[in-house]
């Protein structure tokens, strides 16, 4: 039996390690305190606690620290910076096992927050149920399973009387799910790899890399009046339905898309980037034209379209310059150029497909689970501090991302078991193995 296979064969043995951790870091709510949730079920901290007492267990070496907005201010403008966020009883967790010497290092990354329960559930959110060949609960896709997944093939390896030559580090984040200050406070900290894995969901596809995402808000004035009356010239004083202009908006977006859908393909995505309107809010009364309409959209951005602060101020300069273009086609609009506030701007990563930790990774990856593909991950995640400070980084990790974030959100068993022989595969080949 060669090495892969002894800890293999520890993890089909041990198939209730990955699932009991996995189960006791879900009956640790650890909502994110900037969701409407209730306070009893914000709780990061004993999530941490729980890995960390497994950590030690194992003979890690661990220590928590805590991001602090004051200590952080130079990053002011930058992917992950929130002046007025708070980390009482929230803290990131380090842990690292020293290799032998001579081997490259690879840090496992995840984050312990989880959004709020939501509605609709059928079973406990946080009871973390085993029903069939499924774990149920809040944070079993997004992404606790990972977090579960990765700390158990490192102790599969360990367990199994394997040494890597290189140092395994294990760094769990709060605050990912609003904006990813634990992050950047873990990099801030000086915590370096010479490769990256986080186990977001990727239903065990490699993903190299991220889209950048923006929220905006775009706010087109019109003019009311009476809806049932005859209606002059705004240049006289008539009403101007702003929906009908927000309908030209509408119209605009869809054309830009079409566009985008050329010009803003990546061959790792299923998707190019586009333009999508999640709200549309107008009108005050049924007898009066909208003297207003907000349209609130989200809009993707690649990584080779980051600024140089690694955001995406170019795609939002992009969006504006088109909302004045359009404007410049109509007479009140012209007058009456609509604004956009932007929300959010949440960075991407990736790591090109000529690295040696990409090729490692994909080779590894497939090896134990052939119908892994590489498929970039449409949405966020905290990839891109990584990458910015020169640590290739890749994603891979149990559950269907559609399923995050909604109710009776579930893993497979059997995929989670999977995804520990995959990691423990990646560590046993970018580490490498003290010879006995």
């Amino acid at each position: 039996m060669n090495t892969k296979e002894q800890v293999y064969a520890w993890i089909d043995k041990n198939q209730n390690e990955v699932v009991t951790l996995l189960q006791e870091l879900i009956k640790k709510p650890s909502v994110n305190p900037y969701f409407d949730e209730e306070k009893e079920y914000m709780r990061e901290g004993e999530a941490q606690a729980v890995l960390k007492k497994y950590l030690d267990e194992m003979g890690m070496e661990t220590e928590y620290s805590y991001p602090d907005a004051k200590e952080l201010a130079q990053y002011e403008g930058k992917p992950g910076y929130y002046a007025d966020h708070t980390f009482e009883n929230r803290p990131n967790l380090f842990a690292v096992l020293k290799g032998t010497g001579g081997g490259r290092s690879m840090m496992m990354s995840g984050h312990i927050d989880v959004v709020q329960r939501g509605s609709k559930w059928s079973k406990d959110p946080f009871g973390a149920e085993i029903i069939g060949s499924r774990v149920y609960g809040r944070g079993t896709v997004d992404m606790k399973g990972g977090i579960a997944a990765m700390t158990a093939a490192l102790k599969a390896i360990k367990e199994s009387g394997i040494r890597l030559k290189g140092d395994a580090m294990i760094g769990t984040v709060v605050d990912e799910e609003a904006g990813g200050m634990g992050t950047l406070a873990l990099v801030a900290k000086g915590y370096r790899a010479d490769g990256c894995l986080i186990t977001e969901p990727t239903h065990l596809d490699i993903a190299p890399l991220c889209r950048g995402i923006l929220w905006g808000k775009l706010t087109i004035e019109g003019r009311a009046g009476h809806i049932e009356l005859k209606q002059g010239d705004f240049r006289t004083g008539g009403a101007v339905d702003a929906i009908d202009k927000a309908s030209l908006y509408l119209e605009h977006f869809r054309r830009l898309n079409k566009e985008w859908s050329v010009t803003k393909e990546h061959k790792y995505l299923p998707i190019p980037c586009q333009i999508h309107v999640a709200q549309f809010e107008a009108g005050e009364y049924p007898t009066t034209f909208a003297n207003r309409a907000v349209l609130t959209f989200n809009a993707q951005y690649l990584p080779a379209e980051k600024d140089d602060n690694g955001l995406g101020s170019k795609v939002k300069k992009e969006i504006e310059d088109y909302v004045r273009a359009v404007a410049m086609t109509d007479p009140w609009l012209r007058e009456n150029v609509p604004e956009i506030e932007w929300l959010i701007d949440a960075d991407c990563g990736e790591t090109l497909d000529d690295q040696p930790f990409f090729q490692t990774v994909r080779d590894s990856a497939q090896e134990v689970n052939a119908r892994s593909k590489v498929e970039g991950i449409c949405c966020h995640t905290d990839m891109g501090w990584f990458c910015n400070v020169g640590i290739p980084t890749l994603n891979i990790g149990p559950g269907d991302p559609r399923l995050a974030h909604q109710a009776d959100e579930y893993v497979e068993i059997e995929e989670l078991v999977t995804c520990t022989k995959m990691i423990a595969s990646i560590l046993l080949d970018w580490c490498g193995v003290e010879e006995v």
